[in-house]
């Protein structure tokens, strides 16, 4: 077997492998032996064909997998022997055969280029951490009490936020229909959760009235029986209640699984900061992702910079469609539109390739127990179909390892922030949770954190993908 470099161009390489017939035929002798072991024929025992039988019979039908075989082995050869690292599948085409002939092929393929990563040790990093402010934990407290709310009987009249207890009977032509009667419902005035039109109508209810309240059912209501059109519903107000908030006191934090009040604000505080260290970190991340990406400069395969580009250009299409394109790109034409995200899928590409580099020579892994914890964490968003997730991903070997990747490239972001010098600055909760994009480059921050932003929707995804 001949391999001949032909073209060497950048990351692209192309070579020349010429097969010598004869080892075609050989290779073609050793499959008819194999199989002749194995062939019934009428008249003969098996494995007593003659091998002349056994061609005549089979070797138009092994040529073909001979052939598979010698070019797959030429590819290996050119790609093992010039000790190249494919970004891709090499692509092959036959340009000369014929039976008996030797068979000549070419071999292009583009590489992976050299990375050297600079010395992280040099990056200056600060961390911008914000402490949970009392407001906010104030403004949950609220909430669970609004949540947990208590009512009392009052003697008057119905007002918005009241809860009236009724008995209703909803009719279409005078005929009560399935599902619209209920007793002793507690309705609170004001909350929207029924029919468009029948809360207003009980506003100003003492408790036994009857009344009769005229509504329509929405279009898009899920009983096609029902949607769009008119109903009535008898009620009779049973009780006028007056909502209040829940006290904020230790009974209401044991209501909810907590020990004391005490112990219900520092989960709040707790759930904060966790949100806050999620934002710092992402804040954090997209600096370093902006410092690497400024700091290395080496050729990216066209292959892959064309496979992102193409997902992210799908994704544009379809926020198009669908009324969502990102402000900063309305206006702009599709040239304009493809320069600026070829620009963008290029930046991913470098960076997931360097992360990819780093992890690899610093022997970054990602561990069962890291696959298992992003496991649990992805089932726990299907309660009672939690079997079916695993059984997905153990039969989908490519998502388990897009599930896989963005493990891999946090491990190497932390490789490369431990050797990094990083300094904590804090500021307010407001302006951690302000988007950088408010006062910088758009298309500035990568990988995760850019995934995280609600601008810039087709660009969602990671670097290591």
């Amino acid at each position: 077997m001949q391999v001949t470099q032909i073209n060497a161009d950048g990351l692209k390489h192309e070579f020349k492998v010429v097969v010598p017939a004869a080892q075609i035929a050989t290779r073609l002798d050793t499959r008819l032996a194999e199989i002749a072991r194995d062939v019934v024929l009428p008249g003969f025992r098996p494995g007593k064909v003659p091998l002349k039988l056994v061609r005549q019979k089979y070797a138009s039908r092994l040529m073909g997998e001979v052939l598979d075989d010698v070019v797959q082995a030429g590819a290996e050869s050119a790609i093992s022997e010039n000790q190249l690292r494919p970004a891709a599948q090499p692509k092959v085409a036959i340009t000369s055969y014929a039976e008996g002939a030797d068979l000549e092929f070419t071999v292009a393929v583009e590489t992976m280029p050299a990375i050297a990563p600079m010395d992280f040790s040099t990056i200056e990093l600060e961390r911008e951490t914000a402490a949970a402010p009392q407001s906010e934990i104030d403004e949950a407290l609220k909430g669970i009490a609004e949540r947990h709310e208590n009512s009392e009987p009052v003697d008057r009249a119905a007002q918005d936020g009241d809860v009236l207890v009724i008995d209703f009977v909803g009719k279409q032509d005078g005929i009560a229909f399935p599902g619209g009667s209920a007793e002793a419902y507690h309705l609170k005035l004001g909350s929207n959760t029924f029919i468009p039109g029948f809360e207003p109508q009980l506003l100003g209810s003492k408790a036994g009235d009857v009344k009769v309240v005229e509504v329509s059912f929405p279009d898009s209501y899920g009983n096609d029986a029902l949607a769009g059109k008119p109903a009535l519903f008898d009620v009779t107000v049973k009780e006028v209640r007056q909502a209040a908030p829940a006290v904020l006191d230790d009974e209401l934090a044991k209501r909810i699984g907590l020990e004391s009040l005490d112990a219900l604000k520092e989960a709040i505080r707790t759930e904060i900061g966790r949100e806050f260290d999620q934002l710092a970190r992402l804040r954090l991340k997209r600096k370093l992702l902006d410092i690497l990406a400024a700091n290395h400069d080496f050729p990216v395969p066209a292959s892959m910079v064309e496979h992102e580009f193409d997902a992210i250009w799908k994704q544009l299409e379809e926020d198009r469609k669908n009324g969502r394109l990102d402000p900063s790109d309305a206006g702009k034409s599709d040239d304009e539109l493809k320069a600026e995200y070829t620009g963008l899928a290029e930046r991913r590409v470098r960076l997931g390739l360097l992360l990819a580099e780093v992890g690899r020579t610093n022997n970054v892994q990602v561990t069962q127990e890291d696959l298992n914890r992003a496991l649990m964490n992805e089932a726990r968003r299907f309660p009672g179909q939690e079997h079916m997730v695993f059984q997905f991903y153990q039969k989908n070997p490519e998502a388990l390892d897009q599930l896989c990747a963005p493990i891999f490239e946090d491990k190497v972001i932390d490789f490369i922030l431990e050797l990094a010098k990083v300094s904590d600055k804090e500021i307010s909760a407001a302006e951690l949770r302000q988007d950088p994009d408010d006062t910088t480059d758009s298309k500035g921050g990568e990988a995760q954190a850019e995934a995280e932003k609600p601008k810039k929707r087709a660009a969602k995804k990671t670097t290591a993908e």
